[in-house]
Formats: structure tokens, sequence, C-alpha cells
């Protein structure tokens, strides 16, 4: 038989999301269960023994992940920090991890008041400049874990470079890939050993359940997170693996669509006159434009701006009609929030000053509505500014 070397849109639609078997259904069905029925003392059937060790659900959506990611596998978890938690479990006390030093808010909080009290050590650099992985590295470190682009300030780092700094030393490279999504950017491909995502965001693409993914690119590691999965049980239920499985099958549509307004609003507000600052990697001026371009498909719908002070992102925030308030990203309407206080209130003030991150600067998900409407919006939000 021959085999079709399927596209990412095929791939996404399709691997995992087979016709069951049975009644030839097109969508993967809901297995509701917590345990299944046995044919005999020792002879679990098609190796269904209980749900938190493997669900039918669940493994369609790990293979349609691991897929798209060009993983051997892939580990779903409840939520990304469960995903990052089952990560921090392959470790062991006297471990070191060289971390970016502007991530999402929540993984160093994780890092720093969770881990750190059973003896893994954590050191911050910024990951722009592969020098200072190399020199932040030490003969216990045990993983490099990168954010790229970064939340919220939309910072980049070189994939490939940092990998090969990093296998030189026998550490591995994971990425947390959430704001592009495999559509835009495959960091496995780039030499990375795993891949991250909290599927709540652009995988899931609606705002309507959460999920964390760990993408292997080894056998041995996939192995290890199964184990976790089983032992620790933060699992992902049959439903949300039916919901991400869902939205997953339009992620190539709607990405494409992210990006187009993604990068229609930058430009926008790149000329508005009350706004100090844009980033967003897609303009000319970004200062990793070029790495963008080399290792991106495409830049995709999150943008960090500007506004000057507190006080003007409170006004703004409070007049938004069509862009909604709310924290997370990734959903096809759009989603607009203040950092500082938000996603990132908990690394406290001085983390948020030691890294650039100002009470003005407002985070944008751009959404798939009609682009006319979003950028109206911010223009009668922008002029109480």
């Amino acid at each position: 038989m021959t085999k079709i070397n399927k596209g990412f849109s095929t791939r996404a639609i399709h691997d995992g999301q087979e016709p069951e078997e049975r009644t030839g259904a097109v969508a993967v069905p809901i297995y509701a269960t917590s345990t299944y029925q046995q044919d005999g003392i020792g002879k679990p059937r098609l190796g269904y023994e209980y749900a938190r060790v493997s669900n039918p659900t669940r493994d369609r959506l790990e293979t349609n992940l691991a897929s798209l990611e060009g993983g051997v596998a892939a580990r779903v978890f409840a939520s990304g920090m469960a995903a990052i938690t089952a990560l921090c479990q392959t470790m062991k006390s006297g471990d070191n991890v060289v971390a970016g030093d502007n991530l999402y808010g929540g993984t160093p909080r994780f890092f720093n008041q969770v881990m750190a009290k059973f003896g893994v050590t954590f050191t911050y650099v910024d990951t722009r400049n592969p020098e200072n992985v190399a020199s932040a590295m030490q003969g216990n470190t045990r993983y490099v874990f990168l954010e790229t682009p970064s939340n919220p300030l939309m910072s980049l780092t070189d994939i490939a470079a940092v990998s090969k700094v990093a296998h030189a030393k026998g550490a591995q490279v994971i990425v947390d890939n959430t704001f592009m999504s495999p559509y835009f950017q495959r960091p496995l491909e780039l030499g990375a050993d795993m891949v991250m995502h909290s599927t709540t965001k652009f995988l899931n693409g609606h705002s309507d359940g959460l999920g964390g993914v760990i993408v292997c690119s080894t056998e041995a590691q996939a192995e290890e997170l199964a184990f976790i999965q089983k032992a620790s049980g933060g699992i992902l239920s049959p439903f949300e693996s039916w919901l991400i499985l869902r939205g997953v099958k339009t992620l190539a549509v709607r990405m494409k669509q992210h990006d187009i307004n993604g990068r229609a609003v930058a430009e926008y507000l790149s000329k508005h006159p009350k706004v100090a600052k844009v980033l967003y990697p897609g303009l000319v001026e970004h200062p990793q434009h070029e790495l963008a371009k080399r290792q991106m498909k495409g830049f995709g719908s999150m943008i960090t701006f500007e506004t000057g002070s507190l006080e003007n992102a409170e006004k703004m925030l409070a007049r938004m009609k069509v862009c909604a308030l709310a924290e997370s990203l990734g959903g096809v309407e759009t989603l607009i929030s203040h950092p500082a206080s938000m996603t990132h209130a908990g690394i406290g003030a001085e983390g948020r000053a030691k890294i650039g991150l100002t009470d003005g600067m407002v985070r944008i998900s751009v959404g798939i509505e009609d682009l006319d409407d979003i950028v109206a919006d911010l223009e009668q939000a922008l002029a109480v500014v």
C-alpha cells in the first residue's frame, strides 16, 4: 500500500482521529469510564485496565499531538502546569535547571516555591544569547527550559543554537511552544529534546478546557512520563481530551487567521501615537525579527504593548468591548490582559523590574473576529489614554 506523506492540516484532522472501527463514527468517542472489564486474570482487553493508566480518547489525543510536533510520543496532563510538574518529577535532588529569565509567571513560581524544597536548583538567564546558557550550565544541569517567544515580552531564543550548547554539556532542552503552536514552530526539528504546551491555549482554541502536553523525542522519555501519569495521576480527562481533539481539527485555519489579524493589529499599534512600544516578532523593528523568520513559519497573534503607566492601562482595559479582559490566550476570541497584575503578579515587583515588565504593559491575544472590529475596539479604548 502506498504511503501518503500527509501535510500538517491533514495530520491535524486525521492522525489519531481515524473513524471509530465498530460504528464508523468520524468523531473520536468520549470513553467516560473509570475501569474496564478484563477477559480473565491478567488479561486486559486491548491493554486497558484502569483509566488513570490509559483511556482510548486520551490515547488518540496523544497520537495526534505527537504527530503534529514530529515526536515519537506525547503525554497529556490536566493542565500546562501539571505537564511541567510531571517533567520536574523526572528530576532528583541535586539536579539543576537553566531556565529563561522571562517565562510565564506560574513556571518560576512552581520552580522556586515548590521544586526548590526538594533540592532542585534553578538558574535564570537571558536566553536570547546562547553564551549566557553556556556560562550558566553546571555539571549537574539536567535540563535547559526555554519559552520562545517569551511571555509576555516576546523575546526569542535561538532553539538550534541553545540545543547545541546544552547537548555539548549533556543536558536536554525543553521548549514551551504554547505561543506558536506546532503550526508555526516545531522545536524538535530545531534540536530540542521535548516540547510542552498548555493545550488550553491555541491547541484547544475555544477557551473551554484545561490541559497540558509534553511531546517526546525518545521512547525513554515517553515511558518515564507514562509511568508518572500512572503513579501521580495528573492525567487529562476523556472529555477534555475530546475537546482538544475537536479543537485541533481547525488548528491550521485558525492559526492562519490569528497570524493575519496579529500582524495587522501589531502594525496598527506600532503607528498609534499613544502606544510607546510594541513587542511583536513580526515587526521589522523587533530586534530578533530575522531569527523569527528563520525558526518560525509565522508570527502569530501574541502582542505586548506599552501604554505608559498603570493608570493608562487601567483606563484602557476598562473600556474594552470586543476584546475580553481575561487571563489565558489562544482562543478564537480576542483576550487582553495586564501581565503585571495577572499572569506575572506572583514574581513580584522586583522580579518584574528585573526583566523589564512594566505596569503599563498590556498583552493581547488577537482572536479571529473581524479585524475592523478588533481595531475599532482598541481605537476607542486608547482614546482615554
